[in-house]
């Protein structure tokens, strides 16, 4: 059997290939090994995997995770191989690798997520040629579901919205005072998450808040300005994208785009489905 997984902050999408005609498809939590620890990780595959998968019979693995780098790959590695203990074929690579791959298989372009945490590349059929880097949720993220949380919380603690909405957004933080949110942010785990949850109720009254349309439009524009337009000749490419942000706001993304002198190519949900044709194929 094999297992291929796309892990993102928020939750991981699997596909168990198990030779018939149709993959095995479930989620578990987002396993970021920034924001979770090896026996977090362990537990919860313990709690959600499906009850008629049999670790034992996976033979490889191919996980593409958030937060995957040279430090954090061996934790990674350690709970799939005991989870997994006659797998003969593993591989960690990052979910930016495995956006690529969904979105261009082996041909050369231009790939970016924008869901909970936002990345970008340019690949060259093969691997990653150029990364602009993210830097995460504290210092980066521009144009992801984490960065528009973070900036309606900030106009929602300093005053900066009109009335109508700040009335909606209080009650999504559930009647927490001002100090009870900033110490959810800066002392509870996964504040990435947190933020994140209330990007779906701004983008589903960008028709009826000009300040959520607008907050859309210049997260994207933050993006643009901050990374995209930092790599060589990148008007030359399209802007092929995964993720619920991107899948979501397509319109806007393709107008700000636009506004930088580039077009919007692919834009997909999830990379799974991609993911599952490239490792079918090889």
């Amino acid at each position: 059997m094999i297992l291929i997984a796309d892990s993102g902050s928020t939750k991981t999408a699997w596909a168990a290939l198990t030779g018939g005609p149709d993959p095995l498809m479930f989620r578990t939590s987002g396993y970021n090994p920034n924001y979770m620890t090896a026996d977090e990780i362990l537990d919860d595959m313990g709690e959600n995997f499906p009850e008629d998968l049999d670790p034992m019979e996976v033979t490889e693995v191919y996980f593409y995770g958030a937060g995957i780098n040279d430090a954090t790959s061996p934790v990674l590695f350690g709970v799939l191989h005991e989870a997994f203990p006659n797998a003969y074929r593993m591989m960690v690579e990052s979910d930016l690798l495995g956006t690529a791959r969904a979105l261009l298989g082996h041909e050369s372009g231009f790939a970016a997520i924008l869901g909970t945490g936002m990345n970008s590349c340019l690949f060259d059929g093969e691997k990653i040629a150029a990364n602009v880097g993210s830097l995460g949720f504290l210092l980066g993220d521009e144009g992801s579901a984490g960065y528009i949380g973070k900036t309606l919380l900030r106009d929602y603690l300093r005053g900066n919205m009109p009335d109508e909405v700040r009335k909606e957004v209080a009650a999504l933080v559930e009647g927490k005072t001002d100090a009870q949110v900033i110490a959810q942010l800066y002392s509870q785990p996964k504040p990435n998450t947190f933020c994140a949850g209330f990007c779906s109720w701004v983008t589903g009254t960008m028709d009826k808040y000009p300040y959520c349309r607008d907050l859309v439009a210049t997260s994207f524009r933050a993006f643009f300005r901050d990374v995209i337009c930092l790599y060589p000749d990148y008007a030359s490419y399209s802007l092929n994208c995964i993720g619920s942000v991107a899948y979501i706001c397509k319109d806007t993304l393709a107008r700000v785009a636009d506004e930088f002198g580039m077009k919007l190519g692919t834009v997909l949900q999830e990379p799974l489905e991609g993911l599952v044709e490239y490792h079918s194929k090889a």
